[in-house]
Formats: structure tokens, sequence, C-alpha cells
């Protein structure tokens, strides 16, 4: 079990906050808005009514032995930016901060922010891949245009072994998983000899567009 603060319970932090509790986490949410502190009451270890712009009360709330902390502080950029420095501060491990636009995830990384969140923009370039890229059920981008892909077997894969498809060579993608959703069997790193089948699930790491050649149907 995590231990997580959110700070800043809009909607964004309401479901962040909801989410981690519902998953058996201990959740601290923070919010200087009475109303939005007991709409998150039951959904929370602690809801405390207070102004996370301070550091003394970050500190003595205990929020600098957290494992995570979420900020999402809605238009109030400024606040965001000294929430995250006085976490790192904190010697917080993990900080994870909304940004308002590029401007402001520099700044936020600068000053220690581990995590930037773009949720808009994360959320269009996922929808957009659905659309594209119809076999791609998750996508998680990683750093320089790579990403960790979760795709259904295109037509072209089935009845065929990874070494036979040999996507490594041809496209410098890697299948890093396979999980079997019948069996409900998962399989990291599988072997060479592994024959795809149409219940299969394949986690795919690489560049994204080489993914997307590599699944493209022919």
């Amino acid at each position: 079990m995590g231990r997580y603060c959110v700070i800043g319970l809009g909607h964004f932090g309401y479901h962040v906050a909801r989410t981690l509790y519902e998953g058996g986490h201990e959740v601290v949410a923070v919010d200087q808005d009475r109303e939005k502190v007991q709409r998150i009451q039951e959904y929370a270890s602690y809801a405390i009514l207070g102004d996370a712009g301070n550091k003394e009360f970050l500190s003595g709330q205990g929020i600098g032995e957290m494992d995570a902390v979420v900020i999402s502080t809605g238009e109030r950029s400024h606040l965001s930016t000294l929430i995250t420095l006085y976490l790192k501060e904190l010697k917080v491990p993990r900080i994870l901060v909304k940004a308002l636009n590029e401007d402001h995830g520099r700044i936020l990384e600068k000053i220690g922010a581990t995590d930037i969140i773009f949720p808009e923009k994360d959320m269009a370039i996922r929808i957009a891949r659905g659309l594209s890229s119809p076999n791609v059920l998750e996508y998680i981008p990683l750093a320089e245009d790579y990403s960790i892909t979760e795709v259904g077997p295109p037509a072209h894969f089935l009845g065929k072994t990874l070494v036979e498809l040999d996507l490594r060579r041809k496209y410098n993608v890697n299948i890093i998983g396979i999980k079997d959703v019948i069996a409900d069997v998962f399989i990291a790193v599988p072997p060479p000899t592994y024959l795809i089948k149409d219940s299969d699930l394949l986690i795919f790491i690489g560049k994204s567009e080489d993914v997307e050649k590599a699944c493209r149907k022919r």
C-alpha cells in the first residue's frame, strides 16, 4: 500500500485521490476550499482544510513522508510552483504536477517536479492514437518519442512466432510482455519461439511511429 497526497481537489485532483483511495492506498487530500474537502472525505484517509502554499503546514501534516504528491491547483501557476519547491525541500521522492502550459512545465521541472502532467494534451494524444491505430489499447509516452504500447495482435501477426516476425530488425521495436487474456497469464520477455494467438495482448517498447508501422495492416 502506498502513501499519497493530493493537493488541490478540483475535478482532476478529486478523481486522482478517489482512484488511489479505492485502490487501497493511504490518501491525504488537501484544499483551501471547505466544500471540496467535505466532498472528498469518504474517498480519502485524511481530508485536510489548509494552505499548501505554507511550508510549515506541509511539514506539520507529514507531507514530506509521502511516497508521492500530486499537485493540481488549477490556474494558480505561482501556487503550484511554490508548493513544488517546498516539497522538493522536504525531500518528497516523487512530485507530480499539473502544468498550465509548456513554459510552466519547464519551470516546474527545473525546481524539482519529477512528473509534469498535461491532462488535455495527454488525453488528446491518446484519443488520436486510438483513432489512427485501432489495435492500440493503451499508450504510455516515454522520452524522445518512445512509448510503451499495449496492442491487440494485428491479423498478420497471428500464427507466427516472434522470431518469424523479426520486429527488432525490421522496425526497431521489441515485445517486452504478452498477456493471454483467456488463460489470464502474463509472460515477461517472451521467448523468440512464442506463437502469437488472437487472445494475446502485446506490450511493445519503441518509437511510436515504428510500433505503428509494425502493426499496420498489410
